[in-house]
């Protein structure tokens, strides 16, 4: 018998499910998607799909981030000044059902309320013969970003594998078998928006198309979609306006879409040549080529951090299986994969040049998406952004920026034209062609501070970068909200503060408000405009710029209202004492002070924290996903470790059908379920473990502030702090092991950590005293808080350090030079 072809096989076999052995990145299942929330979502940040792994047909739903309903449009309503004095009258005299009825007549809009990201439809392979299907196996490897499903049909070996790829901006299917012939199938696209599908020639699939109408904005959004097929052996045909491979060895399959789309002001592309330019280009390259391509960038990205906790024997389960047995299962390493599953999806779905992350991403098999799919500014599109400058992945911050830069433009005709003033505005939605005005209804869309959250992100990205360049170039952005504000500001009548009214508490309606959520003074709003003008003004004095506008900021901060501490020893929500500790809201808004803004911390304002802790006890754990995802960040903020890992396991809850429900979750292909899907849990979730690991807030980098009992051992590696410091960690028994910081711009930089630790060799690490000279670190001075003579507070005091010795902490100063790295051990 001739040995060698035994060998060739054993050897392909080998390679064909080499993949099979699992790892700590890789979510695996044993089964094909039976639902869209199963399926596997790719993307590039441009195009996308969601692989559902069907051994007799593969189906990958497409998305292309710039296909959106409608077109350029706007939304204010002109009849903003013919109400908006009797709307403040109202609110400030406790007629608060007239101030609503008058908002959604003259401030909502009139009639668009923003357009939807659509679904562009189907690319199906329909497989011939696959009968008996054994050993099944699919995964997403999130290491590599590649989707991959084997089986084995009639004593062959079946592999499919399939990547989007950023640098060749195009989806890439790569199938094949163990055996010679035995690839035979029909290729097809599908959409409900298609206006033709049909095969050009007997390799090129293409598909074009129109986006809808809605709110009678007419659907202006053209795209075409190609799908180049090369085969290796056997031959193509035409068929039933698809293509028909027969007999052969290997199949790559390369999938182009693009749209018309320019800018949120113009849709003078031309989407069929642009697809066929990504074609062209692709389809000289070898699939060796292109999956290198793709390695070379995705990994340049994914690799900066790497997370482990350990594994367990919980880890040999499928991912679904490990989701729902998690609560009463030890499975550190699902927490480690759901983590980096957050930054995948992040770099999956935002990338310099392309639209930001939605909410859900850029994953959407729908043409009427629950919220249209738009960006929720009052909490939602933020957080998508958390754990971008502190995971590594400043440039997935970028998309988000720009949109930003959008909105301050678009929305100064909204700002001029509702409420006369100068500057810009954003209300709490807007889309891909940057509307500003109010939608839905006044109850849910008036809060005129899009824009002040959204300036926290150019703020905050200088915080970690220390590029002047950038915030010149932002600067701007930032004078032209604190200018909208200086006009809308108004002082209330009983203690002449300043506020924004007519606003509310985003989406929470106070119990016997007559059924208004309407409001002025509320307790986010002034944490807000604290943050904005406090910013504005120091971005002013780094940059040399507009001295005189200093006193008038100064004026109007010193006029803001203080945080008020309520009757049961909660932070108020509201300027008025109206919170019901009965209350299980999913919006945490005025926790905003806590996170993700710094005005509330152990440190300086201990008796806020307390009431902060009290809102988080009040309102309860189980939520909506997105809602334990900001818990999560809360209370590792309060420096609650344990309880923060407990939101953790609330949130990694399998959720097993798609749908409408009030308790979140997670799905099983680890997406967050609102539920239904909404992508803003997964990155709150992601960003909430990095502060537990790492805060850089409070005037040092705090090093595992709030790390859980249960998370005794482990590594994380290539977290970014404020002031250009990287920094990684080893822990052993809850303890810091390693600290390794590398140094970008030098300076000062202060640790607070568990145990003494100190520095190998040239020893320049030394305790800490008096202010962190490092200006990147800087603690806001707000006012004190009010305090209600009927709360009950527990004596509180700051957080010294000054601790029994199991909780004490110490701080050190390690002087840095740019472009060092420092190892300090523990002694």
């Amino acid at each position: 018998m001739n040995a060698k072809p035994s060998i060739l096989i054993i050897s392909l076999l080998i390679s064909l499910f080499s993949f099979a052995q699992k790892g700590k990145n890789k979510l695996w299942y044993d089964k094909p998607a039976a639902q869209w929330v199963e399926a596997l979502p790719i993307g590039n940040g441009k195009i996308a799909a969601m692989v559902f792994g069907n051994p007799a047909q593969e189906k990958l739903q497409l998305n292309e981030g710039t296909f959106w309903s409608g077109g350029p449009s706007r939304n204010e309503n002109p009849d903003g000044p013919k109400v908006l004095d009797s709307i403040r009258y109202y609110l400030f005299n406790g007629n608060y059902k007239r101030a609503q009825i008058l908002a959604d007549k003259g401030l909502t809009a009139k009639s668009l309320h923003g357009s939807a990201f659509q679904n562009i439809g189907n690319f199906t392979i329909d497989f011939n013969g696959f009968d008996d299907v054994k050993n099944y196996y699919r995964e997403l490897d999130i290491e590599k970003a590649i989707a991959t499903t084997t089986f084995t049909s009639n004593g062959i070996n079946f592999k499919r594998e399939i990547f989007a790829s950023i640098p060749d901006n195009l989806i890439v299917i790569r199938l094949s078998s163990d055996k010679k012939n035995k690839l035979n199938f029909t290729a097809n696209f599908n959409s409900e928006l298609k206006k033709n599908s049909k095969a050009i020639n007997a390799n090129t699939l293409q598909m074009d198309g129109l986006s809808s109408t809605i709110d009678g904005v007419p659907g202006q959004v053209k795209f075409n979609a190609l799908a180049k097929i090369i085969t290796k052996g056997g031959k193509t045909s035409t068929s039933d306006n698809g293509i028909s491979v027969s007999n052969a060895d290997e199949v790559t399959i390369l999938i182009s879409i693009a749209t018309n789309f320019t800018n949120y002001k113009t849709l003078s592309t031309d989407e069929i040549s642009k697809s066929k330019k990504y074609i062209a280009e692709a389809e000289r390259k070898t699939y060796k080529t292109l999956l290198e391509n793709h390695l070379s960038v995705y990994q340049k990205y994914f690799k900066r951090v790497d997370f482990d906790l350990g594994t367990s024997q919980a880890a040999k389960q499928p991912t679904d299986i490990r989701v729902k047995n998690f609560a009463k299962t030890y499975d550190p390493e699902l927490i480690s994969l759901y983590y980096q599953f957050g930054r995948y999806l992040l770099i999956s779905s935002s990338q310099p040049g392309g639209q930001p992350a939605n909410l859900q991403g850029i994953w959407n098999n729908s043409n009427k998406p629950v919220w249209d799919s738009k960006y929720t500014i009052n909490i939602n599109t933020e957080m998508n952004y958390w754990p971008s400058e502190k995971t590594n992945l400043p440039e997935m911050h970028e998309p988000l920026i720009e949109m930003i830069k959008d909105l301050s433009e678009s929305g100064k005709e909204t700002a001029k034209v509702m409420y006369k003033s100068r500057g810009w505005v954003a209300h709490h939605n807007t889309d891909i062609w940057r509307i500003t005005g109010v939608v839905d209804f006044a109850n849910a869309g008036l809060w005129p501070l899009g824009e002040a959250w959204l300036s926290q992100h150019l703020w905050e990205r200088y915080l970690y970068s220390g590029d002047k360049n950038y915030l010149k170039s932002i600067y701007p952005v930032l004078k032209s909200a604190t200018q909208f504000y200086e006009d809308f500001l108004i002082e209330e009548p009983t203690h002449q503060w300043l506020v924004v009214s007519p606003s509310m508490s985003p989406e929470n309606i106070p119990q016997g408000h007559q059924g208004s959520a309407l409001a002025a003074g509320n307790t986010m709003d002034n944490q807000l405009m604290f943050d904005l003008f406090s910013k504005t003004r120091k971005a002013a004095e780094i940059l040399n710029l507009d001295s005189e506008k200093i006193p008038v900021w100064d004026k109007i901060l010193s006029k803001l209202p203080p945080m008020k501490i309520g009757r049961y020893g909660q932070l108020q929500e509201w300027i008025e004492d109206w919170d019901d500790p009965k209350d299980n809201h999913r919006h945490v808004s005025h926790l905003y002070g806590l996170y993700p803004s710094n005005q509330i911390n152990p440190f300086t304002t201990p008796e806020l924290l307390e009431a902060a802790k009290t809102v988080l006890l009040h309102r309860g754990d189980v939520s909506t996903g997105w809602s334990m995802g900001w818990k999560v960040n809360l209370w590792a903020k309060l420096l609650d470790g344990n309880h923060a890992n407990k939101l953790i396991k609330d949130q990694l809850s399998l959720v097993e059908k798609d749908g409408w429900g009030e308790k979140g979750g997670t799905y099983a292909n680890l997406f967050d379920a609102h539920p239904p899907f909404q992508i803003d849990g997964n990155f709150g979730c992601t960003s909430g473990i990095t502060e537990m690991l790492l805060q850089t807030q409070n005037g040092f980098i705090d090093v595992l502030p709030a790390l859980p009992d249960e998370w005794k051992n482990g590594k994380i590696t290539g977290l970014r702090a404020y002031g250009g410091f990287e920094v990684s960690l080893v822990w052993e028994n809850n303890k810091a092991k390693e600290i390794k910081i590398k140094s970008t711009l030098g300076g000062n930089c202060r640790l607070r950590v568990p145990n003494e630790i100190e520095q190998k060799g040239k020893n320049v690490l030394y305790p800490a005293s008096g202010r962190n000279q490092n200006p990147y670190f800087e603690i806001p001075n707000i006012k004190k808080p009010l305090i209600s003579p009927e709360a009950k507070l527990n004596d509180t005091k700051p957080t010294t350090d000054k601790q029994p010795a199991t909780n004490k902490r110490f701080i050190y100063d390690l002087p840095t030079e740019a472009g060092k790295t420092y190892i300090l051990k523990m002694k």
